[in-house]
């Protein structure tokens, strides 16, 4: 048999769904355990590897002719079961890290080394036996690694990430200092883009919202003072440069309520790695610093000190 039929029968074995069964599928077990056509099961690994590499392994390996642009395929017809499964883990590392990745688990491992031997039977019953435990185990940690945040008093969580990291921040340290008592109408997360979207409350001040746009990392209202804060949570792309505020603008149009414009950042570096694509009349915020503004330009705050 072929290393792609053996992997198909361990799949169907595990009880995995048909489409969980395909081809692609079937390359991913064998790129993960980094198995060619003429090595063992035996002799199966479970090393770190990114998609971009279980791509190049199939195709190089397997004469596949998968494209580099296949990998978000990858990711939620292969990789998102397998990991629910606990037949693989990530790294814990953001989704959109160059450093995210993904490897068997041990006890993945050592099944899949037992494969056509005497004790594969024995291996088997034993996992699936265990698989629900399996299941929560590798849940929790993935929970684990995820940062609590309390949005309009409601409890989320924000996936691992210097992103994420950021924008729990901007809701937890900006928001009380600099918009006391708003509402939190948007906010995503690097996994799930829609963490918390009011869309009734949106259109109610005008907004004109399509699939298409993108909306603002974080989007504050304040009813009192009937002021909108847009917020971009900067870590390595995205500040509040002109062209952004002109996206965002057309975006408003019906708005009639005040708009600020900030651009939040971890530390001081970071900012001055941007400090000269900013648009004038926008607010920043660094994290580090977190009683501080800085207002760029404008009368706003011209006066007196007291």
């Amino acid at each position: 048999m072929s290393k792609l039929s053996d992997a198909k029968e361990i799949l169907n074995a595990l009880q995995v769904p048909t489409k969980q069964q395909n081809g692609m599928c079937c390359c991913v077990l064998l790129a993960m355990a980094g198995l060619t056509e003429e090595l063992p099961w035996s002799e199966a690994t479970n090393n770190w590897i990114r998609i971009h590499d279980v791509i190049a392994f199939a195709n190089s390996n397997y004469g596949m002719t998968y494209a580099e642009n296949s990998r978000e395929t990858f990711r939620k017809q292969a990789m998102h079961h397998f990991r629910n499964a606990a037949f693989i883990e990530d790294n814990g590392k953001a989704t959109n890290s160059p450093n995210y990745r993904y490897r068997l688990t041990d006890e993945m491992l050592r099944l899949i080394q037992s494969f056509g031997q005497n004790m594969w039977n024995e291996r088997l019953s034993t996992f699936l036996e265990h698989h629900d435990t399996l299941v929560e185990i590798y849940a929790s940690k993935r929970a684990m690694r995820k940062m609590p945040v309390k949005v309009n008093g409601a409890d989320f969580t924000f996936s691992p990430g210097k992103h994420n990291q950021l924008q729990k921040a901007i809701i937890e340290e900006f928001a009380p200092r600099f918009a006391p008592n708003s509402e939190c109408l948007y906010v995503g997360d690097t996994i799930e883009k829609d963490l918390v979207k009011n869309e009734d409350k949106l259109r109610e001040l005008g907004f004109a919202i399509t699939l298409h746009d993108k909306m603002p990392d974080v989007v504050l209202y304040s009813e009192e003072k009937n002021w909108l804060y847009f917020i971009e949570s900067v870590t390595s792309v995205g500040p509040m440069e002109p062209k952004r505020i002109k996206e965002i603008e057309e975006m408003t149009a019906d708005v009639t309520a005040g708009k600020i414009y900030v651009t939040a950042f971890l530390d001081f570096k970071t900012f001055k790695k941007f400090s000269e694509a900013l648009a004038w009349e926008t607010e920043v915020w660094i994290a580090d610093m977190p009683d501080h503004m800085i207002h760029l330009n404008g009368d706003k705050f011209l006066g007196p000190r007291k």
